[in-house]
């Protein structure tokens, strides 16, 4: 019997022994192909020497210092790197342990510089629905992946929803793209004007949707009228990519293909690819500004935020990424898993929609394609599929309620930025050997 109280409580999880590259290997031997990267974390495959030895190295120094004392070297080299690869406007970096702990502080980064400037009556978050941005409860109250939010909803703030932009759900016949993500990138206006212009302080968004949606991107000009509106109103832009950035789409950034800057931007997941705990939030050097000539201090910080050991293996995975031109791999085996998508499943009656930029791709279940009726929740789609998935050696991400989280499926395919062609199509083979033996499967 366990002490570990794991995710589930009435199921034990495998226990993993090692990892190779795209692979991951249990106690009894069996490979697991890891299509996803657990959960878009693992960008550089496991076992990656450059990174243990970083980790090694640093752990040779000096492990822990508090940040309330100490800086690092690796985690200012860390900073230096980023702030290296983002706009101009975006110089300033706090370190953190996590995609959740990242939006917290962007959140009450946010505040605090209209507290600075002083407008204390911009207390107010706009977000979307169908977002996912993170487990806390700061970060729950802006997400919204109704599921993860239900049985917590009377602990978190007021926080107003706007549309996401879901162009195979919500897209109009007869609108173009142009047009319907005008619309949709309208609704934050309307939003902003009803709360009142002087009361909000950010609007919240993940560049591409990640989990709870599955790799939606935006469509072409809505995150430009949406930086327009920001703009206009004086509201903060925060974009989340905890699970898009760091390359996974074939930029360094997501925002970048859209043209835009936010004012903070969040990234996690891929950021040491998995080898150590880590995320960051990245801002404009004008919020920075504005708290240095304020109070000086920004009231908020983490136990082991700026780790020196986590930061090193996040600097090594940058330089990796970097070194390898491995973002250029991205697009190019981006560009094969999309076609390999659309060839093993081109007609198939039970999809939907394939979608996504780069190595972050999904597949949308129908019950009916015409129609793009979801499959009934009662089935547990999602959750069938992701166990003959694994059954088969095939680590994925199926999800349940995609459209308005309690219906519609999908599953999200997220392979690290080594992935070669012969991966490509091993992934999306036994994938759609899983989603056969789940469509047969009453």
């Amino acid at each position: 019997m366990t002490k570990v109280m794991h995710r589930s409580l009435v199921s034990s999880p495998v226990e993993a022994v090692g990892g190779d590259g795209l692979h991951i290997f249990d106690k009894s031997g069996k490979k697991y192909l890891d299509a996803s990267g657990g959960a878009a974390v693992s960008c550089l495959g496991h076992q990656h020497p450059r990174i243990l030895d970083a980790i090694k190295q640093q752990a040779d120094k000096i492990a822990y210092a508090h940040s309330a004392f100490f800086t690092t070297e690796p985690a200012e080299e860390l900073a230096e790197f980023l702030t290296g690869i983002a706009p101009d406007t975006i110089q300033k970096v706090y370190l953190v342990s996590g995609g959740s702990e990242a939006m917290e502080s962007a959140i009450k980064l946010a505040r605090q510089y209209f507290c600075e400037t002083d407008q204390p009556a911009r207390t107010k978050i706009i977000a979307r629905r169908q977002s996912y941005h993170g487990n806390t409860l700061g970060a729950l109250a802006v997400g919204g992946n109704e599921w993860r939010r239900k049985q917590f909803t009377p602990l978190l703030i007021d926080v107003a929803k706007v549309s996401p932009c879901y162009e195979y759900r919500h897209r109009n016949n007869g609108e173009i793209e142009e047009e319907y993500g005008l619309r949709v990138a309208n609704e934050l206006e309307e939003k902003i004007i009803e709360l009142g212009p002087d009361t909000v302080a950010a609007f919240v968004a993940e560049t591409v949707v990640g989990a709870t949606g599955g790799a939606i991107p935006p469509v072409s000009g809505y995150f430009k009228r949406i930086r327009e509106i920001c703009d206009k109103f004086g509201v903060l832009l925060i974009l989340d990519e905890v699970m898009c950035g760091v390359g996974r789409t074939g930029s360094w950034f997501a925002f970048e293909q859209d043209g835009i800057v936010p004012d903070i931007v969040t990234i996690a997941k891929g950021l040491a690819a998995g080898y150590q705990p880590i995320g960051a939030v990245l801002l404009a050097q004008q919020i920075y500004d504005q708290i240095k000539v304020g109070t000086g201090f920004f009231q908020h910080g983490y136990t082991f935020m700026g780790h020196s050991i986590a930061c090193a293996a996040g600097l090594e995975t940058l330089k990796v990424i970097s070194e390898d031109s491995l973002i250029s791999n991205v697009i190019k085996q981006g560009d094969e898993l999309r076609s390999c998508l659309a060839t093993c499943f081109d007609g198939h009656p039970h999809i939907g929609d394939i979608r996504g930029r780069g190595l972050f791709q999904a597949l949308e279940f129908v019950s009916h394609r015409d129609a793009k009726d979801p499959f009934k929740p009662s089935r547990q789609f999602s959750a069938k599929l992701k166990k003959k998935a694994f059954e088969s050696g095939l680590i994925c991400y199926p999800m349940s309620g995609t459209i308005d989280g309690v219906n519609g499926d999908h599953v999200l395919l997220a392979p690290p930025y080594i992935a070669e062609t012969q991966d490509i199509e091993n992934m999306v083979n036994t994938l759609r050997k899983a989603v056969d033996e789940t469509l047969n499967q009453r």
